[in-house]
């Protein structure tokens, strides 16, 4: 199905698909559109909808820093798309990805009377029985909710998330454009190593998790829980009577938020407190509780008196299963040890390769310069935040693809070792969260953790044992009765099918044509012959006109299909 028919059955997003298609080209993406080969198309929508050519000040810039200016300007859900790649780089490069961290979610603030028909739509004759008051400045805004400070009747202070009214359908505009844009993109450059429709597909369930508040107050409800021994690390009270799935309440926390602290504001034995502190809580998320905060950068994180320390905003959480938690433990006991094959293992399971990638020889030298880059003795020199930086820039490269909560959960090590070195430099991260690692690497190879893989193994074997002539039996009964099939997939004749269709297309229109000026020049000699001219060479100017029609049409059709 062309691009510009699928646009026509998208027409009610016709004015926010002028809007994406303007900033792009303004930010100089008009090449990307003659790659993709729609320039043709562009430059007859141009002429309607009045787009300009891109600005030279933007012209200067690297590819990466104006798409993240375009992505701010086109605000909510392409804001949230570049903050997710910074987190894929298995599937962007990783300067790409470094530029994506810096996109800004601060908008202006929309009007408080839209966020109170927001709270009376959600809360039915009840708002002034919750709320003694809400404030009508804006604590903070975001692209996708703004923040409100508010008191429950009982005086308790919290503060009030507020999905912004109408995100719903710009949302829901901005992920149909997109899906478009990505099937096409994937039908026009089917080798990627990855699927785009699958990518844009994943981005949208993420980004519907996010717009669900119910959802994010279950995750800090969680993560509070776990942490309930630790005076030290706090995560806000949820108030469920205040809080449905576009509005959640949340316990007001004063304190410092890193991303605006100064360099006075705590002393240098604070600050190692805090780091300290920070990643021990993230990696105990981790690497322990298997269920962690995702995205814990300065301004997620508010500093208490005593340098204890409150995580805000949970709503990107990730999973990390037991299963992936041992693929991450075999990593690094590979690269400590310097083990290829099972670093090359550990790829191949994490990515679900095909395991004969095992036998490429592109693929062992990359494994291997990434094994010795890492050449050490000990877990006290490892870098976690480069060592898995590395392995996905490996991965990306060979386009394969790792699940979303490895993904995730590299991001949230990056981002707490990152913060860390900002705030205090000096302190020894890898050391301090050394126990940690240890523990997991002891949990897979410790001795009754290989004891229990060893009974596993033996009963999987007898398992297989056992049900092997059953199986053969049913293989037998398939043969006999020809059940089995083989299928045989050609790949490559996809460009030649539609070379013949379109040739056998222009042969059929190409004969009727010729047939409207062959039959009308006949109908006008036969008329000739007669006395008087008739209803014949009526007829055959009739003839004359629909053949000019069709060769008219045919030729605009083909331009635009071009």
């Amino acid at each position: 199905m062309g691009l510009a028919i699928r646009l026509g059955r998208n027409i009610r997003h016709a004015a926010r698909l002028q809007q994406i298609v303007t900033v792009l080209v303004r930010h100089g993406f008009e090449d990307v559109f003659q790659g993709i080969g729609v320039d043709r198309l562009l430059d007859r929508v141009r002429r309607f909808l009045l787009f300009k050519k891109a600005d030279d000040q933007f012209k200067r810039l690297p590819y990466e820093v104006r798409l993240r200016r375009a992505m701010e300007h086109l605000g909510g859900t392409f804001i949230k798309l570049g903050q997710i790649l910074s987190t894929r780089p298995d599937l962007i490069p990783q300067h790409w990805a470094d530029e994506f961290r810096h996109l800004q979610d601060d908008v202006p603030p929309v009007d408080f009377s839209r966020v109170r028909r927001r709270l009376e739509d959600e809360f039915p004759g009840k708002v002034d029985e919750l709320f003694t008051q809400v404030e009508v400045d804006a604590l903070a805004a975001g692209s996708i909710a703004q923040v409100h400070r508010a008191t429950l009747r009982d005086g308790t202070p919290i503060v009030l998330k507020v999905l912004r009214p109408e995100i719903e359908h710009t949302v829901q505009a901005d992920m149909e454009i997109l899906s478009l844009l990505a099937d096409f993109i994937e039908d026009r450059f089917p080798d990627q190593g990855y699927s785009p429709s699958k990518v844009v597909e994943q981005f949208r369930r993420e980004l519907m998790r996010e717009m669900d508040f119910n959802r994010e107050g279950r995750s800090t409800d969680r993560l509070r829980r776990a942490f309930e021994d630790d005076e030290n690390i706090i995560f806000p009270r949820v108030f469920w009577e205040a809080s449905t799935s576009k509005v959640l309440a949340l316990e007001y926390i004063e304190g410092l938020r890193l991303s605006r602290m100064k360099p006075d504001d705590l002393s240098d034995e604070d600050k190692q407190l805090v780091v300290a502190r920070g990643a021990d809580a993230v990696f105990r998320q981790c690497l322990e509780i298997g269920f962690f905060h995702a995205d814990p950068h300065p301004g997620n994180i508010v500093v208490l008196p005593g340098a204890r320390i409150c995580f805000l905003d949970c709503g990107m959480t990730g999973h990390i299963d037991p299963g992936s938690a041992q693929l991450l433990a075999d990593l690094i006991q590979g690269v400590v040890n310097q083990d290829l094959n099972g670093v090359i293992r550990s790829a191949i399971r994490m990515s679900n390769a095909n395991p004969s990638l095992a036998h490429d020889r592109a693929f062992r030298a990359d494994a291997w310069e990434f094994v010795s880059r890492f050449r050490t003795t000990s877990i006290d020199e490892l870098q976690m935040g480069d060592l898995l930086r590395d392995f996905f820039e490996k991965i990306r490269r060979h386009r394969l693809q790792c699940p979303a909560d490895l993904v995730f959960l590299v991001k949230a090590i990056t981002t707490i070792e990152s913060v860390g070195e900002e705030l205090y430099p000096d302190f020894d991260l890898v050391g301090h969260v050394r126990p940690h690692i240890e523990r997991l690497i002891r949990r897979r190879y410790s001795l009754g953790a290989m004891s229990r893989r060893f009974a596993e193994g033996i009963t999987g074997y007898a398992q297989l044992a056992e049900e092997l002539p059953e199986q053969m039996r049913l293989l037998s009964y398939d043969l006999r009765h020809n059940r089995i099939a083989i299928n045989i997939k050609h790949s490559g004749f996809e460009d030649l099918i539609k070379t013949v269709e379109h040739a056998s297309r222009n042969i059929a229109h190409a004969t009727f044509v010729v047939a409207l000026i062959l039959g009308p020049s006949i109908l006008i000699l036969a008329d000739s012959l007669r006395d008087e001219r008739g209803w014949l060479t009526v007829v055959a100017v009739i003839g004359y006109i629909l053949a000019a029609l069709m060769v008219v049409g045919r030729f605009v059709l083909d331009r635009f299909r071009r």
